[in-house]
């Protein structure tokens, strides 16, 4: 009877020890990953920030509360694909304009690395886009490297370089920095008066160009932003170069509301990584060396009795 009790021991065992790195490697990369089913709301603020205002005909100056609604279309995902819809509006506190702008953006993207995925009708603001870098999400174990980041103000993936680590509300998290380079981003017509072209009545056209500085902050386990700050520069040129102003000049940052969500969903995801990356592996493996162990003494004593 011992030795029926060693043998099964050491059967279990070895099964445990082999079911471990099972679960660490294979298991648990399995189900971590972006939602399908995604729903979420950010918000941002923008103080003293500076913008055309067409219905004016005139750059205005105020306070901008910023809303962000990113919503995930379940139908389209597939395989290691994920597709989420986003809605951008921004609101004009100081002057009472509740559509200084809108913005919509559809993005496909691998819900274990975040990396852009070409596919399901991706577009920005109703234009076809061509995605690359990472989307919404840096890779699960990040690393103090830079990585491409895809830019939907410019339309592609600029550099985010690590800089350095810093707590965001008591968690640990990496520090990435964006620069955009002046990028043109559409041509439109508007009044020659507005431009300051002298002797020129009626509209002209003007090019308009973006540049700023994203910085990210990243919780390294889960590649998930605990944090966000825009800094955008826009101005409105004429083709000749000789005319400019403003269209946008602003500062946004998460609110603080905004923040404490982030981090917490982020703590709660890398609990449950850690979890099953690294508790229950280790927990399998101590069991299994222990009833390894056991079933060969087991079956030691029935040999010498």
């Amino acid at each position: 009877m011992s030795r029926v009790i060693g043998v099964v021991l050491v059967a279990v065992g070895a099964f445990l020890i082999v079911l471990a790195p099972l679960v660490r490697f294979q298991v648990g990369g399995s189900l971590i990953a972006a939602p399908a089913a995604q729903y979420g709301v950010s918000k941002l603020e923008a103080q003293g920030a500076q913008y055309f205002y067409p219905k004016a005909l005139k750059v205005l100056t105020g306070d901008l509360g910023i809303t962000v609604t990113t919503r995930g279309d379940v139908s389209q995902a597939q395989g290691d694909r994920v597709v989420w819809d986003e809605f951008t509006a921004v609101n004009d506190v100081t002057n009472g304009n509740p559509d200084v702008s809108f913005g919509e953006r559809r993005s496909a993207f691998n819900k274990f690395t975040g990396e852009g995925v070409n596919c399901c009708a991706v577009n920005i603001d109703k234009k076809p886009s061509k995605l690359e870098g990472q989307i919404y999400k840096f890779p699960f174990d990040v690393e103090k490297k830079t990585y491409k980041v895809f830019n939907s103000t410019a339309g592609m993936a600029f550099d985010a370089e690590f800089v350095g680590e810093e707590n965001v509300n008591g968690l640990p998290a990496y520090k990435f920095e964006q620069v955009a380079p002046s990028t043109k981003t559409e041509t439109r017509t508007v009044p020659a008066s507005i431009m300051g072209v002298p002797d020129t009545t009626g509209d002209v056209q003007v090019d308009r160009f973006y540049e700023g500085k994203n910085t990210f902050w990243i919780e390294p386990t889960t590649g998930s932003p605990v944090k966000q700050e825009q800094q955008r520069h826009d101005t409105l040129k004429t083709q000749d170069g000789a005319h400019s102003i403003t269209a946008f000049a602003a500062t946004a940052k998460m609110t603080p509301e905004t923040v404490e969500d982030l981090v917490q969903n982020a703590t709660e995801s890398k609990s449950q990584i850690t979890l099953i990356k690294v508790t229950i592996p280790v927990i399998l493996l101590l069991v299994g060396l222990v009833l390894l162990a056991g079933g060969f003494v087991a079956i030691r004593r029935t040999a010498r009795a």
